[in-house]
C-alpha cells in the first residue's frame, strides 16, 4: 500500500495499514499482555491526579509515571513488580515495516481510552534516543489526533486516526507536541466494548 504524506516532514501517515484480520490478532495480542501486565491508572507528577487513560507496557522496558518519581522507563510493572511481557512478534512487525531504523523497539505502551478519555498535547520526550522514531497504532474507535510543533504554542492542525492506522513520529517530527482530543464512540466495531487502544513503540537507549 502507498503512503501518504500531507504533513509535516519526518510525520508519516499510513491510513489503513492494518486490515480487519490483523487488527483482530493484534488484539488478542494486547489481551494477552493485559493478562500478564494488568491495565492500571497512571498518575500525573507532583499532583497525582488521575489520567484519563488506562495502561500497561510490554517489551523489555515500560513507560511509567506516579506522583513523587515522575516519568520514566523501568523494567517492571509498577503495580505487580514483575517484568513486562515481551512486544507480540506482529506489533514488532510493523516496526520493522515503517520505522526505518536499525535497531528494534525497547518499549511499547498500551493506552486504553474509554469513551471520554483524551491525551493532552504533549512530547514524547523521556528517551535517551531521539533518532529513533515514535510508532503509533490505533485499534477501535476513532480519534480525533492533534499535532503541532516543537513549542507548546505553536499552532496544530487536527485529523482522525482511525483503527488500523499507523503514524510515524520521526526527523524532524520526532519532538512535535501531539495528543488527542476526542473519541468518536461507536465508530469502531473491533473492541466488544468499544473504546480505543493505542500502541505506542519506542526505541529507549541508543
Amino acid at each position: 500500500m502507498a503512503k501518504t504524506n500531507p504533513l509535516p516532514e519526518g510525520l508519516r501517515f499510513y491510513p489503513g495499514f492494518l486490515d480487519r484480520q490483523q487488527q483482530e490478532r493484534l488484539v488478542d495480542q494486547v489481551r494477552d499482555v493485559v493478562t500478564v501486565a494488568p491495565l492500571y491508572v497512571p498518575v500525573m507528577p507532583k499532583t497525582g491526579a488521575p489520567m484519563s487513560v488506562r495502561m500497561t507496557n510490554c517489551g523489555p522496558l515500560g513507560w511509567v509515571t506516579d506522583k513523587d518519581r515522575g516519568y520514566r522507563y523501568q523494567a517492571t510493572h509498577p503495580l505487580t513488580g514483575k517484568p513486562w511481557p515481551d512486544i507480540p512478534s506482529e506489533i514488532g512487525a510493523i516496526w520493522d515495516a515503517v520505522a526505518d531504523y536499525c535497531k528494534p523497539p525497547e518499549a511499547c505502551l498500551v493506552n486504553f481510552y474509554g469513551e471520554d478519555a483524551k491525551m493532552g498535547l504533549h512530547q514524547d520526550r523521556d528517551e535517551q534516543d531521539f533518532s529513533a522514531p515514535v510508532v503509533s497504532i490505533s485499534l477501535g474507535d476513532t480519534c480525533l489526533f492533534r499535532v503541532g510543533g516543537l513549542h507548546r504554542k505553536d499552532p496544530t492542525r487536527s485529523f482522525r486516526l482511525e483503527s488500523g492506522d499507523v503514524l510515524v513520529l520521526g526527523g524532524e517530527s520526532r519532538l512535535r507536541f501531539h495528543g488527542v482530543d476526542r473519541l468518536y464512540p461507536g465508530s469502531s466495531t473491533l473492541l466488544r466494548q468499544g473504546g480505543r487502544i493505542n500502541l505506542t513503540l519506542r526505541r529507549v537507549n541508543p
